[in-house]
């Protein structure tokens, strides 16, 4: 019998007995946003701009899918084998864009996803999208920075921060992301109607 013959059992042995000592893949539990589903305004004559929003931008600590939790004042942690379904800047691109169409006021709204002609753009950083322990209880915050931009001469209409705090039932995951669904929908109703205030004269300019 020749070397080969007699090395290829003991190769193969070696291989198979290498894939059974690598560690398994945790279970990952992946959340949806909660919430969205805001009520269509009623009676509203879309005469508004048109508007694009940007997905923002965040540090790297929020720019991933992690759900985010600082448990104390000197910790970045996550809540472990949990994750959003997207990335946290496209969660609230699509929260904020979701409001703007239901607010009515804004002849089209779009995102960046397809550079669409747009008067114009809606633009952000993620500051805080995680929660925090008050006296041993969560707390969601989010938190903003926003500026609307018209498109045509790239001048800064307005900015603004937008922060908003929500209060966990319970300190279970599941209920800490209902509480990130209740800050999300109230931050973009707020975005919203302050871009609709203070965008209304753009296709005009």
């Amino acid at each position: 019998m020749n070397l080969r013959a007699l090395l290829l059992p003991t190769l193969l042995s070696g291989a198979l007995s290498a894939c059974t000592i690598l560690p398994e893949s945790e279970p990952l539990d992946v959340y949806r946003l909660p919430g969205g589903e805001f009520a269509s305004a009623e009676h509203t004559t879309a005469s508004g701009p048109t508007v694009r929003v940007l997905r923002p931008s965040s540090s790297t600590q929020l720019a991933g899918r992690a759900i985010v939790v600082i448990p104390d004042d000197r910790r970045i942690s996550v809540y472990q084998n949990s994750a959003w379904t997207d990335p946290v800047p496209l969660l609230l691109r699509e929260r904020i864009i979701d409001a703007l169409r239901a607010d009515g006021h804004m002849a089209a709204v779009s995102s960046d996803v397809r550079s669409l002609q747009a008067d114009l753009e809606l633009d952000g950083n993620v500051r805080a999208f995680q929660s925090e322990y008050r006296n041993g209880q969560p707390e969601v915050v989010v938190r903003i920075d926003v500026q609307l931009i018209h498109s045509g001469n790239r001048q800064i209409l307005a900015s603004r921060r937008f922060e908003t705090r929500e209060a966990a039932s319970d300190t279970a995951v599941p209920a800490v992301v209902d509480s990130f669904g209740i800050a999300s929908d109230r931050i973009a109703q707020e975005i919203a109607q302050w871009a609709v205030q203070n965008g209304g004269g753009a296709n005009a300019r």
